[in-house]
């Protein structure tokens, strides 16, 4: 049984992990170990956390559709390519662990943020195959490599999407993020159904730790409309090197 301090414990780390997964990412470096923290075993931690992921980018998506910054069906399309990936990753999930991932987990996590904050050339990568026709099958490719880390273990997960979207296209970051909670709500929803399969869910700590996130998720979205990209990406560059820092020395 839940006491009404874990109750809180997890609406209030939901709402900053929210938060932070919809305006950059690395919200799960919050919940995940707080869900270990509170007696659950990794695989069924990783599990559970996914059911406040889907909520938070369920109420995140509608305050972006509110706003008009929507990006149909592109979204939808990248979400579908990452849908394989994923269910590989989270099958993966259920069974590999190491701290020496989280170590290179820290170490990539710092470098994309880096690269996102400092690049001052916003050079796009060209995906084109030749004149004006775009081959979608880069696309393809990179979503569902992104897919096969968002199933394993999801936390960092936006920080990757914003570079290869920003990199790609040079989208504003308020349309990269709106892109990215519709991509992650899609391959969720299939990888939920991998860890609901192995019995790996707490539904009580996840529905409690989803109320948190999906009101962090929809102030995440309220921030990235009205703060704009300079706003966005302090809090990104600082959000990762925390959480980098974290991973390598704590996690």
């Amino acid at each position: 049984m839940m006491s009404l301090f874990e109750y809180l414990l997890l609406v209030l780390a939901g709402i900053g992990a929210g938060f932070l997964n919809v305006v950059a990412g690395g919200g799960s470096m919050l919940t995940l170990p707080l869900l270990i923290f509170l007696g659950l075993p990794p695989a069924m931690a990783n599990g559970t956390n996914r059911i406040a992921i889907l909520w938070q980018n369920v109420f995140a998506i509608n305050k972006f559709r509110r706003a008009g910054i929507i990006d149909y069906p592109y979204s939808i399309y990248l979400g579908l390519a990452a849908i394989p990936g994923a269910v590989l990753g989270g099958f993966l999930a259920v069974d590999i662990r190491g701290e020496l991932f989280t170590r290179i987990l820290s170490i990539i996590m710092l470098a994309v943020g880096l690269m996102i904050v400092f690049d001052s050339a916003r050079k796009p990568i060209s995906i084109h195959t030749g004149g004006e026709k775009r081959s979608p099958w880069v696309e393809i490719l990179i979503f569902f490599l992104i897919g096969i880390y968002g199933g394993f273990i999801h936390a960092g997960v936006g920080f990757i999407i914003i570079f290869v979207l920003d990199r790609l296209h040079h989208y504003p970051m308020v349309r990269i993020n709106s892109i990215k909670v519709i991509v992650a709500f899609v391959y969720t929803l299939a990888v939920v159904m991998v860890f609901i399969y192995n019995d790996l869910i707490q539904w009580r700590y996840g529905l409690t730790l989803a109320v948190g996130t999906s009101l962090g998720g929809w102030l995440g979205s309220l921030f990235s409309i009205k703060k704009g990209d300079k706003w966005i990406k302090a809090l990104l560059l600082a959000t990762i090197v925390v959480l980098s820092i974290k991973l390598w020395f704590y996690y």
